[in-house]
């Protein structure tokens, strides 16, 4: 897909909001949703979507939205280092097939990263819904 198109409102992430596809939720307030990723490329890999959108991609998303989102995804990247405590974290974000982007709901990924440990590929192996769920209340803990 291009960087030009319509929203989906069927897509993995608009389910998700709407409670009709399950998730490990890490956190949620009244602008953003966090969770973790099914298909981590990390231990503790996280995702930040913004809740009232249908922006696609960062390039389509109304100014207004920026901020709280761009603060949601502080506050839970804070998080995850806090409770994982890695030695660096990648938050990145993917606009269009060409750039990587799979899901087109507007999402951040926040992933930890270890000295000598190598990435995982993103969508490579499906991640145990128990241990997501128990790296989420870790770090849904640690929210300040």
């Amino acid at each position: 897909m291009s960087l030009d198109g319509t929203y989906d409102a069927d897509n993995i992430f608009a389910k998700i909001l709407r409670g009709e596809m399950p998730a490990a939720r890490v956190f949620e307030d009244d602008h953003v949703l966090a969770f973790m990723d099914v298909f981590p490329q990390a231990k503790g890999h996280t995702l930040v979507i913004p809740k009232h959108s249908t922006a696609r991609n960062f390039l389509e998303e109304e100014p207004q939205v920026i901020g709280p989102l761009m603060l949601g995804v502080q506050r839970v990247a804070r998080a995850v280092r806090a409770a994982l405590k890695p030695d660096g974290l990648v938050i990145t974000q993917f606009n269009g097939a060409p750039a990587g982007q799979t899901v087109y709901h507007l999402h951040f990924h926040i992933i930890p990263r270890w000295e000598g440990v190598a990435l995982g590929r993103h969508g490579e192996g499906m991640a145990d819904p128990v241990e997501l769920k128990a790296l989420a209340a870790e770090i849904s803990a640690m929210i300040a």
